[in-house]
């Protein structure tokens, strides 16, 4: 199954790598040449990282390995990814949006922008065999994870409050 899954995840892959690229081209002052490469290297580094994390029959399996986040840290995909082309992590940060959350799943690539920001789908195509009511059940409980674990403080917010 490892070049069939390579084969299967081709377009959330590319899908999610070009929409990081968009991101940073918007931002301005990365070379097209630049950003090309950058978008290559990042698709290269997503497959390797989901080789073995990419569950078609369990759309939702493994979600959180294959989230790319940037959250005041870089997430090391991009990270790597913009190396190859001369990108420091302090410049990503001036490019990129500080909060991005982007899930790459089977069949399925959507992103948020900000921690309380809506939740936009990039990519969305039928389960073969799969039901429509039972992915849409698996895609609420995978972001509503993410939802759950934010809604209590954490502790350096606490921490934060009590240093006046």
């Amino acid at each position: 199954a490892g070049s069939g899954a390579g084969a299967a995840m081709r377009t959330e892959v590319s899908t999610a790598a070009a929409f990081v690229t968009r991101l940073l081209r918007a931002a301005g002052g990365v070379g097209e040449e630049q950003l090309r490469c950058f978008r290559e290297c990042l698709q290269e580094a997503m497959r390797e990282h989901y080789k073995h994390h990419w569950f078609p029959l369990v759309p939702s399996k493994g979600s959180g390995y294959r989230c790319i986040r940037i959250n005041h840290k870089m997430d090391p995909l991009i990270g790597k990814a913009a190396e190859m082309i001369g990108l420091s992590h302090e410049r990503l940060f001036q490019l990129l949006p500080s909060e991005l959350t982007l899930w790459v799943d089977p069949f399925e690539v959507s992103y948020r922008i900000g921690e309380d920001g809506s939740i936009c789908v990039l990519y969305e195509s039928p389960q073969p065999g799969g039901k429509a009511a039972k992915q849409l059940e698996s895609r609420t409980s995978c972001k509503e994870e993410w939802r759950i674990g934010r809604s209590s403080p954490s502790k350096s917010y606490n921490m934060m409050t009590v240093s006046s």
